[in-house]
């Protein structure tokens, strides 16, 4: 973009040059007064004015990536490990490897990504999240490197050190979004092509112009007029625009909780009219709980939790963990299995203290001659609730049920509402069952459901909406949602999901709160805002100020001013992104 100053300013020290040394070569065209003028003192005032341009355009750029600053400057120096014998020590931070215990004082940077062991205390998260309130910290919960410990003291176990925590991942990520490039600069790239030319061209007309129409002096005239031009048709600001909006943008958004992994998914969601959004881990907890116990004859809910807890601990399937975890917050001894079988789709068989276990759906009930149709109307019941009901037999006789339930994240009530505000179609997409989805979407406003769909399905239903002219945002935390993700116009990942899920999508609601899709459309709204303006200033500026340079109104010297003050208003224009509300 300095080739214009260049050219500008040796055209201007090379004539000089000569007219001072062989001035009796310059015909009468170039005298004022009889003498031929050197303008030394406007090339070195054009180069001033140009330098001190750029330092106001660097400390304003230093500016932009204050936020990415802010998130380097999180990470704590030290931690202070736990050794087997007991010993606490502080070491630097890059010695601390997956696994080892780690001691949290109050006050005190979380170290590392990982899970609490003892202790309780309140985090502020408000770094990383964007979210003010401290969160509550116990044991078996998730704890964030560089997040600040409050009045209680943790013990926690590393899970993810270095280049492997969040911090890190977002660090990475903001770095890399501000160093791409949006759809929107391909206008800007494709007038730059053309531009340096046809200025060039400009200048030699006004030279040209003036030499033949011009008065006494007026090839001098036509020199500091084409000269002019070239100086204020710099394409400084043309370049800035775009770059320092995406800059501003991705770092503010990484202030508030939201990772934009390129400016391409930044311009795409304040496009996007349609939301399509997994259920389990997006809209509700991910974490399923042992919600009721029902039971016949004369078997008691303790016995039934702790048979059905015996026989699903040989079990990797999320219900049941939560018909374990049921059990143990009952303080119930859970005994052992034996010949256990799980049957897909169906549930699990096995032997637990000499007696035979049945839990599952009533297709396994039936396989085994037991029926459930005693149960049948409190399980279409429960199941109204978005609860997930499995009935329970022990030695060929119906004992009871128990149901299972994912809550619904506190938040997501209130980020429907935003997000149908804002005016986009949402539809839920689920492997469950039809009628745990309805009880869902009727509880949160959500009118489209599409339901017991398996998850190589859910690319197929964006697809479908894309091929129906629907510019489709896409919602999801898990392994299974990341081909829809990938597929999506624009694919939006829970923080507290899969990396395959997150490496997927263009953007990370780094605490899974899908108000950040709200602040999300709003920043992206901004910062494409305030892009065309950028742009609309460069434009405006260059198309009003070319021909007052070509007819004399604005000299050399005030060309190089307001050439530098041109960037540097685009650069002020796109830092008052940092003010927008989120």
């Amino acid at each position: 973009m300095f080739t214009l100053i260049a050219l500008g300013v040796a055209a201007a020290y090379v004539y000089s040059v000569v007219a001072v040394l062989f001035p009796s070569i310059f015909p009468a065209g170039f005298r004022t007064g009889g003498e031929v003028m050197p303008y030394f003192e406007s090339a070195a005032a054009i180069i001033v004015l140009v330098l001190l341009g750029q330092v106001l355009e660097l400390r304003a750029r230093g500016r932009t990536s204050e936020a990415l600053r802010k998130l380097l400057g999180l990470a704590p120096k030290t931690a202070r490990i736990v050794r087997d014998d007991g010993r606490e020590e502080d070491v630097a931070l890059d010695q601390v490897r997956r696994g080892d215990r780690l001691r949290i004082r109050p006050g005190e940077k979380v170290p590392a990504d990982g899970t609490v062991l003892e202790g309780r205390s309140s985090i502020d998260e408000s770094m990383i999240s964007g979210e003010p309130i401290p969160v509550e910290k116990e044991p078996g919960l998730k704890v964030i490197g560089g997040t600040i410990n409050g009045t209680g003291s943790l013990l926690m176990r590393a899970e993810r050190v270095g280049s492997e925590t969040l911090l890190a991942q977002i660090v990475r990520l903001v770095g890399d979004a501000q160093r791409s490039r949006a759809p929107v600069q391909r206008l800007a790239d494709q007038v730059a092509r053309y531009f340096v030319p046809a200025v060039l061209g400009f200048s030699i007309i006004t030279f040209l112009t003036w030499a033949f129409l011009g008065g006494e002096s007026r090839l001098a005239h036509g020199l500091v007029n084409a000269v002019a031009v070239l100086l204020i048709a710099c394409p400084c600001a043309l370049g800035l625009a775009t770059p320092m909006a995406v800059m501003v943008g991705t770092g503010r958004g990484a202030e508030a909780g939201v990772l934009i992994r390129n400016a391409e998914a930044l311009e795409t969601l304040q496009r996007a009219d349609t939301l399509v959004v997994d259920k389990t881990g997006t809209l509700t907890e991910g974490r399923a709980k042992l919600a009721a116990v029902e039971t016949i004859g004369a078997w008691e809910q303790n016995e039934l939790v702790r048979l059905a807890a015996g026989l699903e601990r040989g079990s990797e399937h999320p219900l049941a963990a939560a018909i374990v975890k049921g059990a143990e917050a009952r303080n119930l001894i859970i005994p052992p299995a034996t010949e256990f079988q799980s049957i897909t789709g169906k549930g699990v068989v096995g032997t637990v203290e000499g007696r035979r276990i049945l839990l599952g759906n009533a297709a396994l009930h039936t396989e085994h001659d037991v029926s459930t149709e005693p149960l049948e109307s409190r399980m279409d019941a429960l199941r109204r609730e978005a609860q997930t009901v499995m009935f329970l037999a022990i030695d060929g006789q119906l004992a009871g049920l128990l149901s299972v339930v994912d809550p619904i994240r506190a938040s997501t009530r209130e980020a429907i509402d935003q997000i149908h505000a804002d005016g986009m179609r949402i539809i839920m997409l689920t492997g469950d069952s039809r009628a745990t989805a309805e009880a869902v979407s009727r509880e949160l406003g959500i009118g489209e459901v599409v339901a017991e769909v398996l998850p190589a399905d859910k690319i197929d239903v964006v697809k479908r909406l894309q091929k129906d002219g629907r510019i489709v945002a896409m919602a999801g935390d898990g392994i299974n949602d990341a081909p829809a993700l990938a597929q999506a116009n624009v694919g939006i990942a829970m923080g507290t999901g899969t990396d395959v899920a997150m490496e997927s999508a263009g953007i990370t609601l780094v605490q899974g709160d899908l108000r950040g899709i709200a602040r999300a459309r709003r920043l992206s709204r901004a910062t494409m805002r305030a892009i065309r303006q950028n742009l609309f200033l460069a434009f405006i500026y260059n198309t009003l100020s070319i021909p007052l340079a070509a007819v004399g109104i604005l000299t050399p010297v005030l060309a190089a001013a307001a050439m530098s003050l041109s960037s540097v208003s685009v650069i002020g224009n796109s830092l008052r992104l940092r003010r927008v509300s989120t």
